[in-house]
């Protein structure tokens, strides 16, 4: 019986650490469609330079997607790229998300900066938020190495891109008045520049862009490493969400078009973008995270690096497929029946 109970408890457990994940997945995907789509039409010259035109059809797709019908993905990149003008930055957070509009879905992969894969333009494996910098090194180009070593990993194509820099973060939760945070346990972190802020516990907070960006970024002396970021990262960006399309959005216009036409990257057209940001009015509220089960490890040379087993990946492979209508279900292997859901329906 206690080992049932156990296990009980482990399943909790891990099925609020898959929402957690999806909050700031859905948090995230709706910070990158507001901006573009609510304020579209109106600020195109502003948001004109963002835009990517070089990001052309997936080699894996045979024709162009429709938003509107059909089912797609967006690769989602936070990087800590400080001067909008520099190439010289690695992916801080990645999230490949899938979207099936028919079905009125979303399901959010969170791929850890630690995951070892074969990396594209190379002929070996590193930590995946390296593929930037051989993207860079090889000529192919940063967020394409990315794209190409996320579709060569999960057999997938990369329809869409947004990439945000720790410049544009500060910058848009100055021009929304800051945000507001009660923390959760002491710590102190080096704001970028390289002033300390500290954050003692259960005291509020009214917080900058720089202050916030540090708020976040603390994971070494939280106990519970990732999931205490990823909460305080949901915190900050669900306010930020709910100011952008109440007043403050609207009364910090300018200011907000200015944050984000020099920090944000896109390969979206203008018409996608309000079609995107209507597509997630519409699917939000039937949201997934598919959960990587990975396992530590270490390299020869002694680095401590993330793997996820040929068979689990091979369940999370089939699962995004189907997702986005490249099988059938006459084609999904069937999972045996003590084998746990790799999905969680969202409660946000």
């Amino acid at each position: 019986m206690k080992k049932v109970d156990n296990r009980r408890v482990d399943r909790v457990k891990r099925n609020r650490r898959k929402k957690w994940v999806t909050r700031i997945g859905v948090s995230f995907l709706a910070l990158t469609l507001l901006v573009g789509g609510y304020f579209g039409y109106q600020v195109w010259g502003a948001f004109a330079n963002s835009q990517d035109g070089t990001f052309k059809k997936s080699d894996l797709r045979k024709e162009e997607v429709k938003v509107k019908e059909d089912p797609f993905t967006t690769l989602l990149i936070g990087t800590d790229q400080r001067d909008p003008q520099s190439d010289n930055w690695r992916a801080d957070v990645m999230m490949l998300v899938t979207v099936n509009p028919d079905k009125q879905s979303i399901k959010i992969i969170s791929i850890p900066r630690d995951l070892y894969v074969p990396i594209a333009s190379t002929p070996g494996e590193d930590k995946i938020n390296s593929a930037a910098y051989y993207g860079r090194s090889h000529g192919t180009g940063a967020v394409q190495n990315i794209r190409e070593t996320v579709e060569n990993y999960f057999d997938v194509p990369i329809d869409y891109y947004a990439r945000i820099n720790f410049k544009g973060f500060e910058d848009v939760v100055d021009a929304l008045g800051g945000v507001e945070v009660t923390t959760p346990l002491s710590f102190r972190q080096q704001a970028i520049g390289g002033k300390t802020i500290y954050f003692k516990k259960g005291e509020t907070y009214q917080l900058n862009g720089s202050k916030a960006l540090a708020y976040v970024r603390m994971r070494k002396q939280d106990p519970r490493g990732d999931l205490g970021r990823n909460e305080r990262q949901q915190e900050v960006i669900s306010q930020l969400v709910d100011k952008l399309i109440g007043t403050k959005g609207l009364t910090n216009f300018n200011d907000l078009t200015t944050a984000v036409g020099n920090n944000l990257k896109y390969s979206f057209s203008i018409g996608e973008f309000t079609s995107l940001a209507k597509v997630y009015q519409e699917t939000k509220a039937n949201t997934e995270t598919v959960q990587l089960k990975v396992y530590p490890d270490t390299t020869r040379k002694g680095a401590q690096i993330l793997r996820l087993s040929d068979t689990e990946k091979e369940k999370v492979i089939q699962e995004l497929k189907l997702h986005l209508e490249l099988i059938d279900e006459k084609e999904v292997e069937p999972s045996s029946p003590d084998e746990e859901s790799n999905t969680s329906n969202s409660d946000s």
